[in-house]
């Protein structure tokens, strides 16, 4: 599973011998430097247990090491729109003839 923007992904010892203590972690960029076979570096941000950002960290680790949390939503359904749907009312202004 190579992640990508937006993606939560829990990092262990299993992606590399440095997260002997586990994290959270929100991938901002997957940089395509080349680097060992099955390896890759990753911008993001450590997330706290309350998902929040506490720190940006770029991080070298294994593919295969990487768990999925939660999924980036779709950029093209997020702002799927379809003609013809109301939504809601729009107010409009009512001229006096002055």
């Amino acid at each position: 599973m190579l992640p990508r923007s937006g993606d939560v992904i829990h990092v262990t010892k299993a992606a590399s011998v440095q997260f002997a203590a586990p994290m959270l972690f929100r991938v901002i960029r997957v940089h395509d430097w080349p680097t060992y076979e099955g390896w890759i570096w990753l911008d993001g941000y450590e997330l706290n247990s309350a998902g929040d950002a506490v720190e940006r960290r770029s991080i070298f680790v294994q593919v295969n090491g990487l768990r999925p949390v939660g999924k980036a939503p779709d950029p093209r359904t997020r702002n799927a729109r379809q003609p013809g749907l109301v939504t809601g009312t729009v107010p409009t202004r009512t001229r006096s003839n002055r």
